[in-house]
């Protein structure tokens, strides 16, 4: 991380913390152990983020949008131009990251190695992502009248929905899917999944949240008699 000009590390439940060994690897790099924030849950974690992209190796039941590792890099630079918190989420050096820890990310990113050999160590895919970050930023830092003209939309109607925001929406969204009787909770069938892959790819903006909350809202109390007549001002 330090090599490519990142400092931000997040840990979730680590099982050693702090390491010596981890401090010994770090080699001149311990600041960045030392600043480390340390939380429970992926979730905590991801509370602010605009972008989230999880590195993901295996092919999933439910296709999720990708990118690649170049891509991955652009997308987080774009991102954090107008202002927004990206995360590119690691999983466990033995396993990645597990399917529900996936469908908390909007992109999937996956590098595209020798299907023959293709494990990389945590490290490496670390690495990879991070030099493709750098890589763009540099890029970036070359076109100062484009960046300029991007940092100025950041307004409510462009700034994307964070993750925590998300997540809420997703719980709202779910409850209102059982009260309307469209959704069985004893055999959901992988719609939330699916509706997880449709709002990340769409790339909701906190305006357009707000419309979709208030849309919720009124559909549950139709739903449960308490419907009322709005006008077009309400919204």
């Amino acid at each position: 991380m330090k090599n490519m000009g990142l400092s931000r590390l997040v840990l979730v439940d680590p099982i050693d913390f702090p390491s010596e060994e981890a401090n010994a690897r770090a080699s001149g790099a311990t600041d960045i152990l030392d600043s480390a924030q340390v939380v429970a849950t992926l979730e905590e974690a991801l509370v602010g983020c605009n972008l989230v992209v999880g590195t993901s190796a295996r092919d999933r039941r439910i296709p999720w949008p990708m990118l690649d590792p170049r891509e991955c890099g652009n997308a987080a630079c774009e991102q954090a131009a107008i202002g927004g918190e990206v995360a590119m989420v690691f999983g466990r050096e033995y396993a990645g990251l597990t399917n529900e820890e996936l469908q908390r990310c909007q992109y999937h990113v996956h590098i595209p190695s020798d299907p023959t050999f293709s494990s990389l160590n945590l490290a490496a895919a670390v690495q990879v992502l991070c030099y493709e970050v750098r890589m763009a930023w540099l890029a970036a830092e070359g076109l100062p009248s484009k960046m300029a003209k991007v940092e100025g939309t950041t307004e409510l109607n462009t700034q994307p929905a964070t993750a925590d925001e998300l997540e809420s929406y997703y719980a709202h969204l779910e409850a209102t899917l059982v009260e309307i009787g469209f959704l069985d909770p004893a055999k959901p069938r992988h719609l939330m999944s699916r509706l997880r892959r449709l709002y990340g790819r769409a790339g909701i903006s906190k305006l357009e949240m707000n419309i979709l909350r208030g849309v919720l809202t009124e559909t549950l109390k139709a739903a449960q008699g308490k419907h009322h007549k709005r006008g077009q001002g309400d919204v």
